[in-house]
């Protein structure tokens, strides 16, 4: 599933100043990805939902088609879900709009300017308020959250970098198998619903709220070979660093490839100038690798009753 059409549902004298005859580049950067933008009239939205919702209910013979122009009439003209309306994303100035588009399930960002500031938009995700800036990209995240998709982060010459889903849990479980694997680090749940249940709400709070996490890694064919990310942990002032990488797929330059990536995206995208990586004592492939990424060693902490080396990296030093 992919974004392919953005409907625009904007007061007319907003619509014209900011988006067509501003300094907008939004139509022309979706066009140029390959996404439809379309001009809408609010107004007939908002009527033609309550019509189709006050039709549905109606079961009467008696309007002959005057008032009624029969169930599911709107989606005929805008699209049901088989026809792809989850591949539409509407973005409204109208508080009204917004309300009835989400409680049809369709995905919706609200635009608050200067003339709709005191519109309530109550469970936005996100609230566009320079439309001016916003561009394809932008949008095309938005929408990936909203749809409940994973954002691809970066990518290196060999690997993929993206948000973890439930649907990579399998391939966890096949990596942590390996005995060298949960040696020096922690196990996934026992109870694979558990693990699912973690990921989900992994998605929801990590991703959701802070925009990072551990991240999925994947071969540019698609196999899951392991994990890595940034991270906090619990009585720690620095973000972390940490990775997995499956068995089948170490000694080949996977582990260096795929963090050195990253500490340039923590750089560059996060603003972080300073990231640190606890290795487990004895763990000499994972103290190797950082100090290759240009990690020296610190001090010996104590974590859930196991000793572990903090490595820090200064990332202005590091990256790039």
């Amino acid at each position: 599933m992919m974004l392919k059409k953005v409907i625009l549902l904007i007061e007319e004298d907003i619509m014209q100043q900011k988006v067509l005859c501003g300094e907008s580049i939004l139509p022309d950067d979706l066009r140029e990805h390959g996404v439809e933008i379309v001009i809408g009239q609010r107004q007939s939205v908002v009527l033609d939902i309550e019509a189709e919702e006050n039709t549905t209910a109606c079961n009467s013979t008696e309007c002959n088609g005057a008032k009624c122009r029969g169930a599911g009439w709107m989606d005929e003209v805008y699209g049901g879900v088989e026809d792809g309306t989850e591949e539409h994303l509407y973005i409204t100035d109208s508080e009204e709009t917004y309300r009835l588009m989400r409680q049809r399930g369709r995905y919706v960002l609200p635009y608050r300017h200067e003339n709709n500031q005191n519109a309530d938009f109550t469970g936005a995700l996100y609230v566009i308020e320079q439309i001016e800036e916003v561009d394809y990209e932008t949008v095309d995240l938005a929408y990936r959250r909203l749809a409940g998709l994973p954002w691809e982060i970066l990518r290196t010459k060999r690997c993929i970098i993206r948000e973890t889903t439930e649907a990579d849990v399998d391939s966890f479980y096949n990596i942590y198998a390996e005995p060298e694997i949960t040696r020096y680090m922690e196990d996934l749940y026992e109870d694979r619903e558990e693990e699912l249940a973690y990921v989900a709400e992994y998605r929801e709070k990590m991703y959701g709220f802070y925009g990072y996490g551990m991240w999925t890694v994947l071969t540019k064919e698609g196999t899951v070979i392991g994990r890595a990310g940034i991270s906090w942990r619990e009585g720690f002032d620095l973000p972390e660093l940490g990775f997995v990488i499956g068995v089948p797929w170490q000694g080949q330059g996977y582990a260096y490839e795929v963090c050195r990536a990253i500490l340039d995206y923590a750089k560059i995208e996060l603003s972080f100038t300073q990231v640190q990586a606890l290795v487990m004592e004895g763990n000499e492939k994972s103290a190797a690798l950082c100090r290759k990424l240009g990690f020296r060693k610190g001090e010996r902490v104590e974590e859930d009753g196991e000793q572990y080396d903090r490595y820090l990296a200064e990332l202005t030093k590091t990256a790039l």
